[in-house]
């Protein structure tokens, strides 16, 4: 089943500033990236889906419900995420969780029950009992993560998940978005503006630009294999790279990998041999693929 689709959807605000301008797209279940500079239309767009805004003209089906008539049923059937900080600062995770849960709909006893299952989902299990207050911004993030999964909802509609978190913390809030969308079965959108990000972890993105639908495809679609392997080890890059250069291979390090010219198909044999002669852990060797962001390097959306 499509999980949103639109026909010619616009969003004027005052007959002057247009948001979204006949925006066609079809979404099917995945982890979709929904992605754009900031000001794009991806947060009117949410709005929308959920049936908080109505469109100016064109439609909007959400897990083939009409939105602008049904949005209580649509917000029964989806998780929302927002972007900016909702929380309730006096009160506990498992307090305010629990809420949300009661909100949707469920007996006070399910919601609880619920919430204490959302919050170990999201790691926060042994500090469910804490005030949000003292949380940190990873654990905040966290805790809007858990209220959105709370009455078990076919589609999340993530709103910048990982905003106001340095690398560390938004690495692992990647892993707990690729986590949900693989192993719960739930279909997962991440508006975000930062494309380096999305394509991590999604099946296929939708970029907009001006309200405006500048692509929509599978990531591998849009992306292109290089003559070029990636490494990745979880210690000893600097040593690799060395090995690597007494066996004649030249390597440039881009982050947290190693990226080496195919030469042919000796070049994976040599690349294992010195991986095996340190006794690193290797963790990915592939083609490099030309990340997604390349494509839209003309346009305002930003990439990490």
């Amino acid at each position: 089943m499509t999980l949103i689709a639109t026909q010619a959807l616009t969003k004027t605000y005052g007959g002057r500033v247009t948001a979204l301008a006949d925006l066609t797209v079809s979404v099917e279940p995945g982890i979709v990236g929904l992605v754009g500079a900031n000001g794009a239309g991806k947060s009117t767009l949410i709005k929308i889906l959920l049936g908080l805004l109505a469109p100016t003209s064109g439609s909007v089906r959400v897990l083939d419900l009409d939105p602008t008539t049904d949005a209580a049923a649509v917000r029964a059937r989806v998780g929302y995420m927002p972007e900016h900080d909702s929380l309730s600062p006096d009160l506990s995770a498992a307090e305010f969780v629990t809420h949300l849960g009661r909100m949707s709909g469920l007996p006070r006893t399910a919601a609880r029950e619920r919430a204490s299952e959302a919050l170990r989902h999201v790691g926060l299990y042994e500090e469910r009992y804490r005030q949000i207050g003292g949380y940190s911004t990873g654990m905040k993030q966290r805790v809007k993560l858990a209220q959105a999964l709370v009455h078990d909802p076919d589609l999340l509609l993530l709103d910048e998940p990982t905003n106001g978190l340095d690398p560390a913390g938004r690495d692992a809030m990647l892993a707990l978005i690729q986590r949900i969308g693989t192993e719960f079965g739930i279909s997962v959108v991440v508006c975000s503006h930062l494309l380096g990000e999305v394509e991590r972890i999604c099946d296929s993105l939708i970029a907009i630009d001006a309200g405006r639908l500048l692509r929509s495809d599978n990531i591998s679609a849009m992306t292109t294999v290089t003559d070029v392997l990636a490494v990745e080890v979880s210690e000893g890059l600097d040593e690799l790279a060395a090995r690597l250069d007494m066996l004649g291979l030249t390597a440039r390090r881009d982050g947290r990998l190693l990226l080496v010219p195919l030469e042919d198909d000796e070049t994976y044999d040599r690349i294992l041999t010195a991986v095996a002669e340190l006794d690193l852990p290797l963790h990915r060797l592939d083609q490099r693929r030309h990340r997604v962001a390349e494509l839209f390097a003309t346009r305002e959306v930003t990439h990490v």
